[in-house]
C-alpha cells in the first residue's frame, strides 16, 4: 500500500472521527444552549418565540425573581445542595481512598470475597437503596434531617473500585516499605505518601461523588418532607409541578435548572488540571 493511499485514509479516518464528535458535541450542548436561552427571556415569550432564538434579554430580572421568591428559598436550597455535594463528596472520596489502599495494599483472609461484595455493590441501582435506608432511618429517628442525605452520599462502592485499581498501579510497595522503614505508621505513610500519589484518582473519584450528589433527586424525595432541608433538584421539581395553576412558576424553574448545572461546570472546569497532570505523570511512568 502506497503512502499516498495511507495518507488519504488517515484523512478520511480523521474526517469521520472530527465530525462524529462535532455530532456529538451538538447534541450534548444543544439542551444548555435551549436552557441559557430560555433563562434570558421573560414568561410571555416562552410559548410564542422561537425556542433556539433569542428575544427581549430578561435573565438579571429573572434571576432576581429566582432568589426573591417564597423568601429565597431558592437560595437556601442551592446552599443546601453545596453542603450535602461538596461535603459529601470529600468525605466520601476520603473513605474509598481508605478502602481502597486497604484492599490493594494490606494482605487479609477473606480480602478478594470483600472486594467482590463491593463490586456488587455497584451493580446495585441506588433507587432500590432508598426504602431500606427510609425505614433504618426512620428507626433511628434521623429521616427529614441533613444526615438523612448525608450518610449514604458517602459511601460510594464504584469510589472504592477506582481507588483499589489506582492504588496497585500508582503506589509502589518500595515507597510504603522506605516509608515503614522510617518509622512511620501506617495512616502517617497513607497521609504522607501514599495519598500524594493517588491525587489524581482522588479527583475522578470527588467529580463522580459531587456529580451524584448534585443531581440526586429521589433520595431527597424520600428522606425529606421540610422545604429548607430540599437540594435545588428536589425544590425545582416541586415547584415544576405547582406550574399547572401558578404558571409564573415556569420562568423560575427553567432559570433554577441553567443556575444549578453553574456549579458543575465550575467544578469540571477548577479540577481538570489534576486529570491531566496525572495523564502525563502516568505516561512518563
Amino acid at each position: 500500500m502506497s503512502n499516498q493511499t495511507l495518507i488519504r485514509e488517515s484523512r478520511v479516518s480523521r474526517t469521520a472521527a472530527l465530525a462524529l464528535m462535532l455530532l456529538l458535541a451538538i447534541y450534548f450542548l444543544l439542551p444548555i444552549y435551549f436552557l441559557i436561552v430560555a433563562a434570558t427571556k421573560p414568561q410571555g415569550d416562552l410559548a410564542s418565540t422561537n425556542g433556539l432564538a433569542f428575544s427581549h434579554f430578561d435573565l438579571f430580572s429573572n434571576l432576581g425573581t429566582l432568589f426573591g421568591r417564597s423568601d429565597g428559598i431558592f437560595g437556601r436550597w442551592a446552599l443546601n445542595s453545596v453542603i450535602y455535594a461538596v461535603l459529601g463528596a470529600a468525605v466520601g472520596t476520603l473513605i474509598s481512598a481508605l478502602c481502597g489502599y486497604a484492599l490493594a495494599k494490606f494482605r487479609f483472609r477473606g480480602r478478594e470475597f470483600l472486594f467482590s461484595v463491593i463490586l456488587g455493590g455497584v451493580l446495585v441501582p441506588t433507587t432500590a437503596l432508598a426504602l431500606p435506608l427510609f425505614l433504618l432511618f426512620s428507626a433511628t429517628g434521623i429521616v427529614n434531617t441533613y444526615l438523612a442525605v448525608f450518610l449514604p452520599s458517602i459511601v460510594s462502592p464504584f469510589g472504592v473500585y477506582l481507588a483499589r485499581i489506582f492504588t496497585a498501579a500508582a503506589v509502589p510497595e518500595e515507597i510504603l516499605e522506605s516509608a515503614r522503614l522510617d518509622g512511620a505508621g501506617e495512616f502517617r505513610t497513607f497521609f504522607s505518601v501514599a495519598i500524594r500519589l493517588m491525587a489524581p484518582s482522588l479527583v475522578t473519584i470527588f467529580l463522580f461523588q459531587f456529580v451524584a450528589i448534585w443531581n440526586n433527586f429521589f433520595l431527597p424525595m424520600v428522606m425529606l418532607q421540610k422545604e429548607s432541608l430540599f437540594p435545588i433538584t428536589l425544590g425545582l421539581y416541586q415547584w415544576n409541578g405547582q406550574t399547572a395553576r401558578a404558571p409564573l412558576l415556569q420562568e423560575s424553574v427553567i432559570t433554577g435548572s441553567l443556575v444549578s448545572i453553574v456549579p458543575v461546570i465550575i467544578v469540571f472546569v477548577l479540577l481538570q488540571r489534576f486529570w491531566r497532570t496525572g495523564l502525563a505523570s502516568g505516561s512518563l511512568k
